[in-house]
């Protein structure tokens, strides 16, 4: 169990420090930037993953069961629109906030999904994840309010400064990284009802274990990406941005922009390997240490880059207030799923 806490953790590490790099790209517009990460992310990076580690690749999808293609797939397309929403709830509320508020509604959600596919675990253990999970709850809630008091004190500011802000509003952001969060719980649900075959027929053609991580993102990512490339399309063309693609710091920008979708694919990908080494449990207490540590990383990663700089200590407050909810609410979950072993 202990090995799979730490790949849970390292996972989220990457996971929170994948959108980092979008903050250093120049020249593109917001359509730019993610249209490009979502092809590299959901169809290059896994595709190729898959085929050079898979063995047996086209014999375990090709036999994969009719019921479990669809469930995965419409699962994953509604994780798909939901991590579209949250670059945009990033877009416009940053890095710290649109992490911890989109990443704190799936750790809500996305900890109890599982329990629909696998069944309710001990009365013992429930007790404890209900209330991790309402812990966790005033967490989301207290970083709301870290972004509310924060718009308010950059609003004062600007006043002062008779400048104008460009960023979006703080309450459309937020909305934005719920509704998303809720909408990416689709993952969480896809892996749980992957997992089983993919697993046995991933060991059947000679894979290593931690193959089958690799092949349950493969229908996962494919049918996520679908809903982006169609969104992003209709974006680039409403916003003319095709021919901002053409700027000097295109090769910088790609650079940037790859780093940014192998973290993304590789954090996922890690994820699905630390539920299947943490087993009854995986898919509960694994994937929130996975969201969590990632909430952790992306607020350090805010904090360092500024975006808090012209918050009062009162929103600070609440932000770091915020942040020991979710951690001490994933400590009383992971105790509880612990119970049962």
């Amino acid at each position: 169990m202990t090995e799979g806490i730490l790949w849970a953790i390292f996972a989220g590490l990457m996971l929170g420090l994948y959108a980092l790099p979008e903050k250093f790209t120049k020249g593109f517009k917001y359509e730019n930037t993610w249209s490009l990460f979502f092809l590299l992310t959901m169809f290059v990076v896994p595709i190729i993953a898959s085929l050079l580690l898979i063995e047996g690749f086209g014999e375990i999808f090709g036999n994969m069961p009719t019921d479990i293609w669809v469930k995965m797939g419409l699962a994953s397309f509604l994780w798909g629109i939901g991590v579209m929403m949250w670059s945009k709830a990033i877009n416009h509320i940053g890095l710290s906030l649109g992490f911890s508020i989109f990443i704190g509604t799936i750790i809500l959600v996305g900890s109890l999904l599982p329990f629909i596919v696998d069944g309710l675990p001990p009365t013992n253990v429930l007790t404890f994840v209900l209330i991790g999970i309402l812990v966790v709850l005033l967490g989301v809630i207290l970083n709301g309010k870290a972004g509310l008091t924060r718009e308010k004190d950059e609003g004062k500011l600007n006043a002062a400064q008779n400048t104008v802000s460009d960023k979006g509003s703080m309450t459309t952001g937020i909305l934005i990284a719920v509704v998303g969060g809720l909408l990416a719980t689709g993952f969480s649900y896809a892996n749980a009802v992957g997992r089983p075959y993919l697993h046995e027929a991933s060991i059947g053609q000679g894979n290593a274990d931690w193959i089958t991580a690799v092949a349950i993102m493969f229908p996962i990512f494919i049918s996520g990406g679908i809903v982006m490339t169609a969104y992003f399309l209709w974006q680039l063309n409403k916003k003319k941005a095709w021919g901002d693609f053409k700027t000097a710091s295109f090769s910088k920008n790609f650079m940037l922009i790859l780093v940014m979708a192998v973290f993304h694919y590789a954090a996922s990908a890690l994820f699905a390997y630390a539920a299947y080494k943490l087993g009854a449990s995986g898919n509960t207490v694994g994937y929130a240490i996975f969201n969590t540590a990632s909430v952790a990383t992306a607020i350090i990663s805010g904090i360092v880059t500024s975006e808090w700089v012209k918050a009062s200590p009162k929103a600070r407050n609440f932000l770091y207030t915020g942040l020991a909810c979710m951690i001490i609410g994933i400590i009383i979950i992971a105790y509880g799923n612990g119970q049962a072993f």
